[in-house]
Parts: structure tokens; sequence; C-alpha cells
């Protein structure tokens, strides 16, 4: 309820009502990101490029609160009409799997050792792994949705559950631009960076993706 961010989803209330917890979050219109790649497929890299920063800025806004997301995945974003025509914002949703930082900047694992919580295609290794998480694992999985979103494909792929958690943990990713040859260099390089194996790979923060992926279209 302490995040008040527009490219955030927060919550409203909470409660219980004949026994069944709830949550009340803002009403918004407009449609999912699976439902957007649906309808039309890959982004092209100027518009899809502009909504990951977004992405990113509010997703930093969580961390710093302390909250990780730990399901971050085309479902749980919403694309709402933007403050101009034309335009469109990015919100994250459903932080089902959040939880707060009490002390330090590691998140615990949520559930006991051995019962991992998530979306597989998504998940990064150490979440995989079921070890402490920082925010280094949602800018893993922030840099798989960016995949899809340009190219129409995981990174990452397998028949199963088991077979993506395996490939996450074993494989080498796809290079964006095998997937789709029409994206820069640049910004392959940031997506890479982003899905990097190991956390000490990765972007440090959000703050950082975001700086990284306003470069590949000339904006700094």
């Amino acid at each position: 309820m302490r995040l008040d961010h527009p490219n955030v989803c927060g919550i409203l209330a909470f409660g219980q009502a004949t026994g069944l917890p709830y949550l009340v979050m803002p009403f918004l219109e407009g449609e999912t990101l699976s439902r957007r790649e649906t309808r039309h497929g890959p982004m092209p890299q100027v518009l899809g490029v502009g909504l990951l920063r977004q992405l990113c800025l509010g997703l930093q806004h969580a961390h710093e609160a302390g909250v990780l997301h730990r399901d971050l995945k085309p479902e749980n974003v919403m694309l709402v009409p933007g403050a101009h025509p034309g335009m469109e914002r990015a919100v994250v949703m459903d932080f089902g799997l959040a939880k707060e930082s009490l002390v330090g900047p590691e998140i615990m694992k949520l559930t006991a050792t051995g019962i991992v919580l998530g979306t597989p295609e998504f998940m990064s290794p150490e979440q995989i792994r079921g070890k402490p998480l920082d925010s280094r694992s949602d800018v893993f999985a922030l840099g798989v949705l960016a995949f899809e979103l340009l190219t129409g494909r995981l990174p990452f792929e397998g028949n199963t559950a088991q077979e993506t958690m395996l490939a996450h943990l074993t494989g080498q990713p796809l290079r964006l631009r095998q997937a789709n040859p029409k994206l820069s260099a640049p910004l392959e390089r940031v997506v890479a960076q982003a899905i990097a194996h190991k956390p000490e790979h990765r972007f440090h923060s959000m703050l950082d993706f975001e700086e990284a992926l306003g470069t590949v279209n000339g904006e700094r």
C-alpha cells in the first residue's frame, strides 16, 4: 500500500470477507501486455523500448520501498491510455508473490526449502534454486519479458516447466537478433546483460537497466 507510482498498480485496501482474503486495486481500462502480444505480435523497437523503460521506473520505485515483484510476466503488465493522445502507460500489476525486505537488501524466499513459486519462463536461476533474491532477480525477469515483447519468442525454451527451468539453469539463451534481425546490436547487448546467468553480471538495479535502454534508440 506504500507504493505510489504511475507505472505500478498499488493496493487501496485489503481485508477478509466470509473468511476469504481480498485486495482492492484501482480499475485500469486497457489490456494486458500478453493480450497485445497475441493480437499484434512483436513490438517495434522504439515502442517496445519505451514501454520497457516505464516498467523499469515502476519496479525501481517498488525496489526502493523494499518490495520485489518475483512474478513479472506479460499477464502482469497492463497497457492503459497515457497522458497524451496516442501514448500508452505500462503498469506493473499483481504483486501476489511480492515480499518485503525487512532486513538488508536481500529478499529471502517466501516458501520452505524445495518449494518454488513463480512462472518458470521468467524465473531467474537463483529463484529456481530457492536462493535469496534481490533486485537483480526482477531484472532477469524483465529481461526475459523484453525478449518476448520484441521477438515473440523466449530466450530459454522447453516443452515442459521442468525443461524450461533446466534451460534457465544450464542452457545458453537465444540471441535477440537471431529471433528478430530487425533489432539493433546495442539493444541485443542490453537484453543479454539483463538475462545473464549470474546476478553479478546483470544490471545492478532497474535504474541501471532503464538508463541502458535509453541509449539504444539514441535518446541518451
